[in-house]
């Protein structure tokens, strides 16, 4: 593999530690993307971007789409985390919601984190317990994956990280 760099947005753990793993499994360093400068980013041959998923957006996602200009010619990839179990129609919906325009087309991974209300700020855990009551109204027959997901989990804290969801990203850098 290439020379590389790990950029990561985490706001309570899960995708930062599926970049430590990734650091560990390619040699790559990492650097969170608040921190990051453009200018060492773009001495790397390949940039990936791990960012957990908080309404539908996909958290550091900003960095490559001011800087994408420079990071051309380059191999990117994203690997986004979120608490749903993996489901291809949902990371769909990611993928078209977020890799517009120039972002278009960069492979998009996913790895399942984690779920803990207890450790979430207020305004988070305000709307998580929002959305949960509306889904609780629902029947669950009709619950789509991320509902079922979000429903199983509560009340309880929860870690899905698993280094497995890596496999098909490192698979894509060797090729």
């Amino acid at each position: 593999m290439e020379k590389g760099i790990i950029l990561y947005r985490s706001k309570y753990g899960a995708a930062r530690k599926y970049a430590q793993w990734l650091g560990e499994a390619t040699g790559y360093g990492r650097a969170e993307t608040s921190k990051a400068m453009i200018g060492e980013v773009a001495q790397y041959g390949t940039v990936i971007l791990c960012g957990g998923i908080y309404a539908s957006g996909i958290a550091g996602l900003s960095f490559l789409k001011k800087h994408i200009g420079r990071l051309e010619g380059k191999k990117i990839a994203i690997l986004c985390v979120g608490a749903s179990p993996y489901n291809e129609g949902a990371l769909g919906q990611v993928r078209e919601h977020n890799l517009t325009g120039k972002l278009k087309g960069i492979p998009l991974f996913y790895g399942r984190g984690a779920w803990d209300m207890d450790s979430m700020k207020f305004l988070d855990r305000t709307l998580c317990s929002a959305l949960q009551r509306s889904i609780a109204k629902k029947d669950p027959s009709t619950y789509e994956p991320w509902m079922q997901g979000l429903m199983d989990a509560a009340g309880q804290a929860c870690d899905w990280t698993d280094r497995k969801y890596l496999e098909p990203l490192l698979d894509y850098l060797k090729g």
